[in-house]
């Protein structure tokens, strides 16, 4: 085994990395950026070195910064994580020169499987079903439009040297062929450094099934069964399941067989994933090998009891795979839920702030948790938004997918908008339980998942009110002097009043919506309760606050509440149920501000990737003006009206801030 193990990698997978790795006894040395400095996988491992400047191809894609590190640290290995370096030939190769292990398969693997359409030409050999498609190197717009129309729409656009929904595009007619190809280049040009394109039959309502296997030195190698990955937004994973629902015993097999197969075709080494589509016929077919550790590993780790960390290192140290295929067994099932700052209710744009609220679900055999960031960390620009991967194990479907449920209900996030709510919501979908998943779930379900989870606000403003006449009190106490007389009533800072009503009325915004409520104290020694009215509704109701925690009556209704407070706003969480709400503040009347509605406004931080016209130029509506680039993920502005660009304030390359104004616009009249 290593002696000293070096983390290519941040974030959430670097601290699980480091966690196997500190359970076998292996040092471990974590590497970080700017941005990084603080971050909790620095702090976890044993050491950590400085790689550079927080945008990622000055640090973690720095291959030189990375192996300076090591060298300078003593680490005889190097564990890439998923990501920036992980499928990287290059960075495999060079791993090697400098005499470090890389843990992962030979750099020969990585680059067969590195391109998608060498990978189909290689699989095609191998008698691995293929989808129908264009794979060829002719990449010109009249030849791969030619392509498609011989394919017949609708089709896929990938990238070459593509992932994650990175360079991906579904064309419905030749007449959106042109633009979603510019597109899909310009995405994988700025992710990966290649636009090269392949095309593919797009298939109608496929699932997406893909098998984990493992191969040692030896030539041995196994699937690890399947994970279901057809819940996806954007063409990325975002809840997982092993093992897929539905799937008998012998297709399993057939799937597994053909996954290992592929895997020694390309003499493979370690932890892959090879990914099907799998059609309503059940055929199935390869899409792309993944030469790495995938995100969703940790629900094939929940329904086999193995460690997939331990064997990769172990596998790399030489070992042969620790079991062999009849030894592997299946057992319950298990949910993976990807916890992101993002917006579902705008197209799932990437959130960044300050995490000034996290508190999770206590973890156990049954629930686990894996993430990389605490309470007051910041998500920023530089990075993928995820937040935390949510997992969850129980003996059956329906009892592992109550217990996603209760658990994502349990998980509260301040400070940043986040995906929470959709992820519950999904969770709970009639079709969701009946499992009649594919590809398009989301879409095609968007009415039931796609709203509020507490949809009647109103069921809260009870304890919205006593929390903060609770708070007030409590507040008001702590200022007090100590050493008073506890029984003279000019101790007590409850608001006394004499021969007055003790009245608090707040005006609470809502969920964007503004409601009156006034709350008055029955008493006012220990026991007192409130009487709360709003909406032309009066209810008795007593607590008291044991740190964020509030204990509420209700009418002999007894709750428990959790409350965040961050910057003036506050978050209130119950079981099923979460809501924002804050205090409105008095109007002043001070100048509105609003901004010029002719100018259009960055809708995150991040980087203008491209204008796609030229100033002073005429638009129509949705016409896309400019594309701006943040968190892995590219928005496109797109004019509001018929009218003309008068001006770009910002030029391609340049970095802007969220809220910014990005040009002038004007409407014609």
């Amino acid at each position: 085994m290593f002696s000293k193990l070096l983390i290519a990698n941040r974030g959430e997978i670097a601290c699980r990395i480091i966690r196997t790795a500190r359970r076998l006894g292996v040092a471990t040395v974590a590497v970080y950026s700017d941005a990084d400095r603080s971050a909790l996988h620095v702090e976890m491992a044993d050491e950590a070195l400085y790689i550079g400047p927080s945008p990622a191809r000055e640090s973690y894609l720095n291959v030189e910064a990375i192996l300076g590190a090591a060298r300078k640290a003593g680490a005889d290995a190097i564990h890439p994580g998923y990501g920036f370096l992980s499928e990287n030939a290059t960075f495999c190769a060079s791993c090697a020169e400098q005499g470090v292990v890389f843990i992962g398969p030979p750099a020969s693997a990585i680059e067969a499987m590195g391109s998608k359409s060498a990978a189909k030409t290689i699989m095609q050999q191998a008698g691995v079903p293929l989808v129908p498609g264009y794979h060829g190197e002719e990449q010109d717009t009249a030849h791969l439009k030619s392509a498609a129309d011989d394919i017949g729409y609708p089709v896929l656009l990938k990238a070459v040297a593509g992932g994650g929904g990175k360079g991906m595009r579904a064309v419905d007619d030749e007449r959106q062929f042109e633009a979603e190809l510019a597109a899909a280049q310009r995405e994988a040009a700025n992710a990966f450094g290649d636009q090269a394109m392949l095309i593919e039959k797009y298939l109608q309502r496929p699932r997406h099934v893909e098998i984990q296997v493992f191969c040692d030195d030896a030539g041995n190698g196994v699937y690890l069964y399947e994970r279901d990955c057809s819940i996806q937004r954007r063409h990325q994973k975002i809840l997982e399941e092993a093992p897929a629902p539905g799937l008998d015993e012998d297709l399993r097999r057939r799937m597994g067989d053909t996954a290992v197969q592929a895997a020694k075709a390309i003499d493979y080494r370690g932890a892959g994933t090879v990914e099907f589509l799998l059609d309503r016929d059940g055929e199935f077919y390869f899409m792309e090998m993944n030469t790495r550790l995938q995100v969703e590993h940790p629900v094939t780790e929940m329904i086999t009891g193995l460690d997939l960390v331990e064997w990769q290192l172990r596998v790399a140290a030489g070992e042969p795979l620790p079991l062999c295929q009849a030894e592997l067994t299946l057992d319950g099932h298990a949910f993976e839920a990807r916890i992101y700052a993002e917006d579902p209710l705008r197209d799932f744009l990437p959130a960044t702030g300050t995490l000034s609220y996290l508190s999770t679900p206590t973890e156990s055999r049954h629930v686990r948790i894996d993430s990389g960031v605490r309470q007051g960390d910041e998500i920023s620009v530089y990075y993928d938004p995820m937040v935390a991967k949510l997992v969850v194990w129980d003996e059956s479907r329906p009892r592992a997918l109550q217990r996603l449920a209760n658990a994502l209900a349990q998980f509260r996030i301040g400070g940043l908008t986040t995906n929470i709510d959709f992820l519950y919501n999904l969770a709970s979908s009639a079709a969701f339980h009946r499992a009649e998943l594919d590809t398009g779930f989301i879409e095609r379900h968007r009415e039931e998942i796609f709203h509020q989870r507490a949809d009647d606000p109103g069921s809260t403003i009870p304890l919205a009110a006593l929390y903060l006449v609770l708070a007030q009190q409590r507040d008001a106490t702590r200022a007090g002097a100590p050493g008073k007389d506890p029984w003279s009533p000019w101790s007590e800072a409850n608001g006394w009043r004499l021969n007055e009503p003790h009245l608090h009325r707040y005006t609470l915004l809502i969920q964007g919506e503004s409601r009156e409520v006034s709350i008055e104290q029955q008493n006012r020694r220990k026991g007192r309760s409130y009487l709360v009215s709003y909406d032309g509704t009066t209810v008795r109701a007593s607590g008291e606050l044991q740190g964020d925690l509030l204990l509420a009556d209700l009418e002999g209704h007894r709750l428990q509440a959790t409350i965040a407070e961050y910057e003036g706003d506050y978050s209130l969480y119950t079981t099923g149920a979460a809501i924002q709400f804050s205090l409105a503040s008095a109007d002043l009347g001070e100048e509105d501000n609003t901004a010029d509605p002719n100018s259009l406004c960055a809708p995150m931080t991040g980087t203008i990737v491209s204008l796609l016209v030229d100033e002073n130029s005429a638009v129509a509506r949705d016409d896309p003006l400019l594309v701006i680039e943040a968190m892995k993920m590219e928005h496109t502005i797109r004019a509001p009206a018929d009218g003309r660009v008068v001006d770009f304030y910002y030029r391609a390359g340049e970095l802007v801030d969220g809220g910014a104004h990005l040009l002038e616009f004007r409407a014609d009249e």
